[in-house]
């Protein structure tokens, strides 16, 4: 979603046709397909987590196989970015992952002072928060991360199977 376009760096095993891996979901495919490129990681290898919480929430991306030290740097420096692009206003990663605008992030750009951005390592990847106690940053917060669950068909919360809500 929101990296400098960064080569991926490793082997990524892909199917001859992403759908097989989307359920035939063409849309779900494209996104994975351009978060890998922005991202720089094998989105289906990786897990994305976009959580609510009372002051705004957080989003987690971490590698599913423990081993794959390089793919956890990646994100890492992914989810830096993320917060440097954010703390600006500036939404073009995810602008290119999903090839349009993502709900919320007009007003989370007028809002970006009202808004705090913090990176932090976890197993297999990290995560960034976003805080803020102005309302209405919160709710854009808030649709910016429900858009992202609905296209990545992610979790609420850490430890649920993938795609509840």
């Amino acid at each position: 979603m929101l990296l400098s376009a960064v080569l991926v760096v490793g082997s990524c095993s892909r199917p001859p046709n992403p759908q097989v891996r989307s359920g035939g979901d063409s849309a779900f495919a494209a996104t994975q397909a351009s978060g890998q490129i922005v991202m720089g990681v094998d989105q289906y290898t990786s897990t994305h987590v976009f959580e609510d919480l009372p002051d705004g929430g957080r989003i987690l991306l971490k590698r599913d196989d423990p081993s794959d030290t390089a793919g956890t740097a990646t994100i890492r420096r992914h989810m830096e970015s993320i917060v440097a692009d954010f703390r600006r206003g500036d939404f073009a990663k995810p602008f290119r992952v999903h090839a349009g605008v993502v709900p919320g992030t007009a007003v989370m750009t007028t809002r970006r002072a009202a808004i705090r951005y913090e990176v932090l390592d976890r197993p297999r990847g990290a995560e960034v928060r976003l805080r803020s106690a102005d309302p209405a940053a919160v709710a854009a917060i808030h649709e910016f991360l429900a858009f992202q669950r609905e296209a990545h068909h992610a979790t609420r919360h850490e430890g649920m199977p993938g795609g509840q809500r």
